[in-house]
């Protein structure tokens, strides 16, 4: 293994913020920009020794091969990480448009929702992989809160509470259980997993997130997020009355001043419940 490869190996070993999607994302992406500094011929580089024009090497290459700006804008996330941990910040402009980095698309241009078909979901032979999947729906769990999920304790009467360790940021939230399916469903899953998670006792998470993978893909389930769109989507008409504007919906222009405002107070608790903090990321799921 090359010097900078495994100097980056060892910095995310050391510095283990985030869940494990996060912590094994990272590490993927900066072994891929290791390898992309020596391809570019910097043969000697250390993780300590980052500077600008590395990041502009980078970026170059990055743009000349029609990767988007989305990817780009990840990619410089964990660039600035790793500039952070190995105290080079200054290499890393704050800003991505000093690259020429366009904005991220916010606003969903198309529907990304998919419904939750039974026919799939009965083809699929492991039980926690099939109650994470109706947590997804009925909730809008992530994932990998549908995989660390403890209905036992997750399960408050009229509210879900989600533990940090579960969650993207380590972010505590409630979600309301409003509807009997919800009820029925959270009672299903408390048979399945008795006092666990929804993965086996002889197994740990890297495990059965392997086996949801394998699982979903043999189902043709592979887009398995746009069951957090489904919910979201169902979660705004239930809120204001009328489909979001993904779902065929009217745009905001199109809303009267009261229509308005209750768009927006939808979108803040719809937010709130999937995990974010901005009002603003809403229009991925929901379009604008």
């Amino acid at each position: 293994m090359r010097d900078l490869n495994f100097q980056l190996k060892t910095l995310c070993h050391r510095h283990k913020e985030g869940s494990y999607r996060t912590r094994h994302d990272r590490h993927t992406q900066l072994q891929l920009i290791a390898t992309q500094l020596h391809d570019l011929g910097f043969r000697h580089l250390h993780a300590s020794g980052l500077k600008q024009k590395h990041v502009q090497a980078l970026v170059a290459h990055w743009q000349s091969t029609q990767i988007s700006d989305g990817v780009i804008k990840n990619r410089m996330a964990v660039i600035r990480w790793w500039a952070q941990k190995a105290d080079c910040s200054a290499a890393v402009a704050k800003d991505n448009s000093v690259y020429g980095i366009g904005r991220r698309q916010l606003v969903a241009s198309y529907d990304k929702s998919i419904p939750l078909n039974q026919a799939k979901l009965d083809s699929i032979q492991d039980p926690y992989v099939r109650a994470s999947l109706l947590l997804q729906h009925h909730f809008g769990l992530r994932r990998e809160e549908a995989i660390k999920f403890q209905p036992r304790y997750a399960d408050q009467g009229n509210h879900l509470r989600l533990k940090g360790s579960w969650t993207k940021g380590g972010k505590v939230r409630t979600i309301p259980i409003r509807t009997e399916q919800q009820r029925e469903v959270l009672n299903q899953i408390k048979t399945i997993a008795g006092g666990g998670a929804m993965i086996p006792a002889h197994l740990n998470y890297v495990q059965q997130l392997r086996r949801y993978e394998y699982h979903t893909a043999h189902a043709g389930m592979s887009k398995c997020h746009g069951l957090r769109h489904g919910y979201a989507q169902r979660r705004y008409q239930e809120l204001t009355g009328w489909l979001a504007p993904a779902a065929g919906g009217p745009k905001s222009a199109q809303l009267t001043s009261s229509q308005k405002q209750k768009d927006l107070e939808a979108r803040l608790m719809i937010s709130g419940e999937l995990g974010h903090e901005r009002e603003q990321i809403t229009a991925v799921y929901l379009g604008r």
